[in-house]
This record gives structure tokens, sequence and C-alpha cells, in this order.
């Protein structure tokens, strides 16, 4: 049983209306001292919450509730009951890729991403990728707007989007996913182990400039990125029972 919970809300109307009920109905600490997390706003908000704690290096239980608009890795909105419902919650664990990135001009960069890192063009201009997999060229040359790397809690977001496969939550998978390709026409993505590397090395990167982007963190004009699961961080999600993650992502199979 959590005894010490803080409340954080995103800045839009719904959520903090939300906050302020909550506020009146219960007592809240802070984030700093607190045993897990109650988020108000929509999947965006989370994803900052969850970087936030994946900045101070710890492991925090978060209950969200949807006050945004998607809301994929909330739980529906209720102000009351909350202490049952935390007593009842079910709890995930989610594992962050790690993202390595040079840029052009030498600069680097490491960014974790709890959804995916994709590579996007700058340009009116196709990016040209070599996609290496544990060392192995696997792509000489891919043609495309872009390519992603997402894990199996992301791989119902902008991997979706662009095709890519829907991997259970407990498979030990990464999505590789080409973003409009254009050649090798027929290369609609691979399903590795996410025990590989994934290395995408930027082609004519001064004529077709590329850009990186860790769920919301971008860096621009990059030469290469490193992708690997970083296992020795870990984020926790509490659903209510009839709203598990697990289950909502393989039913987004059946959507139509």
């Amino acid at each position: 049983m959590f005894e010490r919970l803080a409340l954080l809300a995103s800045p839009g109307a719904q959520a903090r209306e939300s906050e302020a009920l909550m506020r009146s109905r219960y007592n809240f600490v802070s984030l700093d001292d607190a045993q897990a997390a109650i988020v108000l706003g929509g999947d965006g908000f989370m994803l900052q919450v969850l970087h936030r704690l994946l900045e101070q290096n710890r492991n925090l239980p978060v209950y969200g509730m949807n006050r945004g608009t998607v809301g994929f890795l909330m739980n529906n909105w209720h102000a009351d009951d909350l202490l049952i419902r935390l007593e009842k919650a079910k709890s995930f664990s989610v594992t962050p890729l790690c993202a390595k990135i040079e840029t052009a001009a030498g600069q680097s960069f490491t960014l974790p991403a709890i959804n995916e890192v994709s590579l996007l063009r700058e340009t009116r201009q196709a990016a040209k990728l070599e996609i290496i997999v544990n060392g192995r060229t696997v792509i000489e040359e891919l043609i495309c707007d872009g390519a992603l790397v997402a894990t199996p809690a992301g791989s119902t977001a902008y991997n979706l989007s662009a095709n890519g496969p829907i991997l259970p939550l407990d498979s030990p998978l990464l999505a590789l996913t080409p973003i409009s390709p254009f050649r090798p026409r027929r290369w609609k993505g691979a399903i590795l182990p996410d025990r590989y590397l994934v290395r995408i090395n930027i082609l004519e990167s001064d004529k077709r400039p590329v850009s990186a982007v860790a769920d919301q963190r971008e860096i621009r004009d990059i030469s290469w990125v490193e992708v690997a699961l970083d296992r020795n961080r870990n984020l926790t999600l509490l659903f209510d029972p009839e709203h598990a993650l697990d289950d909502r992502i393989a039913m987004e199979q059946f959507i139509t």
C-alpha cells in the first residue's frame, strides 16, 4: 500500500481542474518524498514525467489518469477511490532504450527513449541510411524518409503509424521500422531480439541531413546513431486490472 503519493498535472485546463479536485480530496507529498506518483494528462506529459524519473535514476511507480488527448499510457479518469485503485493496480516494468548519437560536427549525446528512437529527413530530399545490426551491414543503402527503433511499450505509437509491428509488452523484442521507404521497395522492417545493437549511419549527410529524436528530444544533423536496450534502468507503470497495458497493446491488433 502506498502511503505517500505525489501528484503531477500537465498545463492543460482539464488536467489543472482535475488536479484541484484531487488535492481537495487527498493529501499529497513532493515527488522527492513519494512512494508513487499520480500523473494527470496525456501520453506526452506521462513521457515527460518518466524521463524526469530516469534523470533522477528512480524507479518510482507511476499511475496515470487520462486528462489529455490520447492517453494510451494512462488509466481512465476517476477522482473517487484512488487508494483502492492503487491497491488493486497491476504493475508493468518498462525498460527504455539508450541512443548514442554523434552529429556531423562531432558532438556526442546519450539519450534515453521509452517509446522509440526515430530518424527523420530534414529537407525535401530523401535520407540515405546504412543499417547495421550487431556489427553486420544488413542494408547498405535505405532510401526513405527515416527509420525508427521501438520498444514493445512504444510499438503502438509512431511505430504503428509507420506500419511497424505491434509487439507484446512482455516480449524480448525490438521493432526496426522504415518510414516511407523508397528503396529497397520490399523491405518493411524487422523484428529483432532486444539484446541486439542497431547502428544507423547517415549517408551523404551534408546533402541529405537527418535528425534523431529520442521520444521528445531532437538532435539535428547527425552522423550516426546506435540504439540498444538499457538494461540498467527500469520504470514501473501501474494500471487498473481492467485497463492493463499488456492487454491494450495486444488488442490494438484487432482495431479496424
